[in-house]
């Protein structure tokens, strides 16, 4: 009952701070003697300080109370089939060194060395000792049992349940939470971002994959066993490309990174290019330059995403969508695309209750969204977070 309280207590100075003590006890309904024992504990491990006194009704003013940014360390980690990107925040998840690494190897032993090497790196770059870290998130792509903390399956490096958080607290001596690499980034949206104060959001991303994050009346949704979102492989040709997966013709074979430079490279052999691009930012700048079949490839992507999305959209009824990942280089061929194929599918009522945004991108917002994975258990009650599962 009192770590329960005192997540209560935190979470209320974190959403509504700076807040006196009063204030406090009356919004959670706790009595005032039980809030100022957890809030004295709490400045004294330096998660919360006192702030200047507040407005008074009469007499004294009130000692306001607020989240000490600095009173703690959280390292994300976004870890990928070639490299790892990570994150050191402090408790607003604000990001004070990053750092990213090639896998030395793909074998699960070198890869959770690396983590652990970059979370010591982080933390030395910074100056923070070691005891001010209170954990480390990672997010990979994948089917993950978040509770267990076991990477159930992962069709890009083939690693099938592999204890991440168990294999990698054992060299970093700190809690260590890992959780699919899409939830990750929608949970920092939730906390963080254009998702707080939406109770039906969904994050799709999209890149060499396809993502999806779920919540649903403010509940974060995983599924049975971790498995929830797996919005890339749902099969829309069966007589389609393979997928990673072993099935055929699932949704990221046809717009995931992948597909679209397979296309280019097809229309770049027949002389429908004038060169090869890299990467589909390349392929977009092709389309900018007027070349009609690489908006063309764009622009039919784009609207087989849209499609799907609208089938979200008629599933779910959200009021937010947020598009994001590191295909967002694909640029505005793409994504009116994929907006005028949402709009054309979805019911015309449920698509009038969707805000759908395209969310700007960085390297580091994945590691960020996994620092939040750590940040969410210092914040939220561990009844709501057995609820979510």
């Amino acid at each position: 009952m009192r770590t329960l309280n005192r997540s209560i207590v935190l979470n209320t100075i974190k959403t509504f701070g700076p807040i006196d003590r009063a204030r406090i006890a009356r919004h959670i309904s706790l009595s005032p003697a039980t809030v100022t024992t957890i809030t004295a504990d709490l400045i004294a491990e330096g998660l919360v300080f006192e702030k200047e006194p507040g407005n008074s009704r009469g007499g004294r003013r009130p000692i306001l109370l607020a989240i000490n940014p600095q009173g703690a360390y959280v390292v994300g980690i976004k870890l990928t089939e070639t490299h790892a990107i990570a994150a050191l925040t402090d408790l607003e998840a604000t990001v004070l060194a990053k750092r990213s690494s090639d896998l030395p190897a793909s074998d699960p032993d070198s890869a959770i060395e690396l983590l652990a090497q970059l979370t010591n790196s982080l933390l030395e770059e910074a100056g923070i000792p070691s005891d001010k870290l209170i954990g480390v998130g990672v997010g990979l792509a994948g089917i993950v049992d978040f509770q267990k903390g076991i990477l159930r399956q992962s069709t890009y490096v083939g690693w099938r349940n592999l204890p991440v958080r168990d294999l990698l607290r054992q060299k970093i001596n700190s809690e260590v939470y890992i959780d699919n690499d899409v939830n990750t980034l929608t949970l920092a949206e939730v906390w963080f971002g254009c998702g707080q104060g939406i109770e039906n959001f969904l994050t799709v991303t999209v890149g060499r994959g396809v993502g999806l994050g779920i919540v649903a009346n403010r509940q974060f949704y995983r599924g049975a066993g971790g498995g929830a979102g797996e919005f890339g492989h749902m099969v829309i040709d069966p007589d389609g490309v393979q997928c990673d997966c072993g099935k055929r013709g699932c949704l990221e074979t046809l717009v995931g990174d992948p597909a679209l430079l397979r296309q280019a490279g097809n229309a770049f052999k027949n002389g429908d290019l004038d060169f090869m691009p890299n990467d589909t930012g390349e392929l977009a700048e092709l389309a900018s330059l007027g070349s009609q079949k690489a908006i063309e490839i764009l622009a039919n992507s784009g609207a087989v995403l849209g499609q799907a999305v609208a089938n979200l959209i008629n599933i779910f009824n959200p009021q937010r969508i947020l598009i994001s990942g590191e295909g967002l280089s694909r640029g505005p061929v793409f994504f009116n695309a994929l907006k005028q194929s949402a709009r054309t599918f979805a019911l015309p009522d449920l698509y009038s209750d969707v805000d759908l945004r395209i969310e700007p991108w960085g390297d580091d917002v994945w590691a960020r969204g996994a620092a939040s994975l750590v940040l969410r258990s210092l914040f939220e009650s561990p009844v709501h977070e057995t609820q979510k599962q």
